[in-house]
């Protein structure tokens, strides 16, 4: 009999979604005589039966395209709103899964979504994963499809920055995504020059970053450009937040219930306008902020994108034809390897203090904030 294989998509939207959905439908279809069905908005959809049978017409003309056909949702299996309530909703996952014969379901997503996975897993599916998020913290992959695209359009935000930064004289602050890992706003800062990279592996000094600031003013450039992660923070809100999440620890060894959302997690809110206060009182230069937001994973993904997403997507179709479940399809190299889930989750690649993109800023004289 043909084997059957679920499809979805989950998380937030990434360049290169339709690209994999593309590459692995086209090989399960073409090459190995599979049959395909979609699910709907992620694990939401899945648990809703909001299924779609794909066939060779479903993947033409998706390569270019941005997002994902099949939409997605953040919603996870053990913990997902129905009726007004947070619900546990494996069972009815799973009930789903069979009803349908699959043989395997394919997840394209990020960290949260390999932690889904796994969780499905455990109850005895089979699973099998592929990587994508723009911030590139997916372990145990050379890489994520999304970054490629998200790293072109951060460059080019700070290429057009300095234009304006110095037209005005102005110290120009570029805030991109990445709450916990800095390779978009590392990586994208030396390609674009940035003066300043902050990221959230560095706590900052101000009065460091200033420093910087008026040294290339003295020097006769009279505009900076500074390129910050989401998730950077000073080292004083740095020893703030470590302090609150042991006063958490704290709490939860008593039983006791943890701060409502936003009151310990969302310390990051507003920080860039905070910190470009900070450097026009200590610079007196003006100082500007862009926030980049969702225009970094949006449109066309890069040709960089789209190869590593049809290499994963086809290597993911033969690992199905070889009954290898319980992985995530990695990339290695110019190869791919299959690396078992279970070494994947609850784990995040952030940037090493050793890394070469860190000694490459340094040695390009860009201030790190340390």
């Amino acid at each position: 009999m043909k084997k059957l294989i679920g499809l979805l998509t989950s998380g937030g939207d990434s360049p290169g979604l339709n690209a994999a959905i593309r590459g692995i439908g086209k090989a399960v279809l073409g090459r190995y005589g599979m049959e395909v069905i979609g699910f709907r908005d992620g694990f939401r959809g899945l648990m809703e039966n909001r299924a779609q049978a794909l066939d060779s017409s479903s993947f033409s003309g998706i390569l270019t395209v941005g997002g994902t056909i099949l939409g997605t949702s953040r919603d996870k299996p053990y913990a997902m709103p129905v009726g007004g309530k947070m619900m546990d909703m494996t069972d009815v996952i799973i009930d789903n899964y069979r009803k349908h014969h699959l043989d395997v379901l394919v997840c394209l997503g990020g960290g949260g979504t390999q932690k889904n996975a796994y969780h499905l897993m455990q109850q005895g599916l089979n699973v099998i994963t592929l990587p994508k998020t723009i911030d590139n913290d997916v372990v145990l992959t050379d890489a994520t499809f999304g970054f490629d695209t998200a790293l072109g359009i951060a460059t080019e935000a700070i290429d057009r920055l300095h234009s304006t930064a110095h037209s005005h004289h102005r110290v120009i602050i570029l805030e991109l995504m990445g709450h916990k890992a800095g390779w978009l706003a590392l990586g994208a800062g030396i390609a674009g020059g940035a003066d300043v990279i902050l990221i959230p592996e560095i706590p900052y000094a101000v009065d460091k970053v200033a420093e910087a600031i008026l040294g290339r003013s003295r020097s006769g450039h009279g505009f900076s450009i500074v390129a910050i992660a989401e998730g950077a923070l000073s080292k004083e809100t740095a020893t703030a937040a470590g302090d609150s999440k042991k006063a958490d620890k704290k709490k939860k060894e008593r039983k006791q219930a943890p701060p409502a959302d936003g009151e310990s997690d969302d310390i990051s809110t507003g920080h860039s306008l905070r910190l470009a206060q900070q450097l026009e009182a200590l610079t007196g230069l003006e100082s500007r902020v862009t926030i980049l937001g969702y225009l970094q994973r949006g449109g066309i993904p890069s040709a960089g994108d789209r190869l590593l997403a049809t290499r994963l997507g086809t290597a993911c179709a033969n690992f199905i034809n070889q009954d290898r479940y319980g992985i995530m399809v990695a990339a290695r190299g110019d190869g791919v390897e299959a690396v078992p889930l279970e070494q994947v989750v609850g784990k995040r690649k952030t940037v090493p203090l050793d890394h070469g993109w860190i000694e490459t800023a340094r040695s390009v004289n860009t201030c790190l904030g340390d």
